[in-house]
């Protein structure tokens, strides 16, 4: 969970927290973010909205945190192997229709609710960038892809290639089809999966 900020002295109630949070998420999903607001999750969660604000300190943080729950509360800066292992997850994301429909109502917060976007941005979203472009530099240093690639701007391009894949694609796609979607557009980059940094002639090798 994103923020406590329990009363001293007072036990949380955790079958309150998952109310809260699933609530806030179905809001979520079904309204967009503008249209949510605490006192309806109260209302859905059946607490009172003291209950909610006990626990978060503003609608954005409860939006975040019921967003964050429903990816499992994944750690600020993740793991990210290698290139195979991000597109995996990515397209795994992209098959789960429920998680397609909450994308698209994050992505509608970009200009309907731009707090929502700058404060996930804050929280997360610029340590995931980090940890993305790092797995993309390991990919460039072993050569897999080529040594002149900008890895803001490859990151740019998958991260479009998602919002394109929601926008247009059907949302029955299954995760090997968005995988191989997603590996193709890499392959217009110069993407080589199998490549290997080969030695250099000053090396004597």
């Amino acid at each position: 969970m994103g923020v406590d900020d329990r009363a001293p002295g007072r036990p949380r109630s955790r079958e309150a927290d998952a109310a809260i949070l699933n609530a806030a998420l179905e809001l979520l999903i079904e309204r967009g973010a503008e249209m949510t607001s605490v006192e309806l999750v109260a209302r859905r969660a059946g607490v009172t909205r003291a209950t909610v604000y006990r626990r978060f300190p503003d609608k954005t943080r409860l939006l975040i945190a019921s967003v964050e729950a429903a990816y499992g509360d994944p750690p600020r800066t993740p793991e990210i192997r290698d290139i195979a292992h991000a597109l995996s997850g990515w397209a795994h994301a992209l098959a789960n229709p429920r998680q397609r429909h909450l994308l698209r109502r994050l992505y509608g917060a970009i200009e309907g609710n731009p707090e929502l976007a700058r404060t996930y941005q804050d929280l997360f979203g610029q340590h995931r960038d980090r940890a993305r472009r790092d797995m993309l530099e390991r990919a460039r240093d072993r050569g897999q892809l080529p040594a002149d690639t900008d890895l803001n701007t490859l990151l740019d391009l998958l991260t479009g290639a998602v919002w394109q894949h929601l926008a247009t694609r059907p949302d029955t796609s299954t995760a090997d089809e968005i995988e191989q979607y997603l590996r193709a557009v890499l392959h217009q980059t110069g993407y080589r999966p199998d490549a290997h940094q080969q030695p250099s002639v000053e090396d004597g090798k």
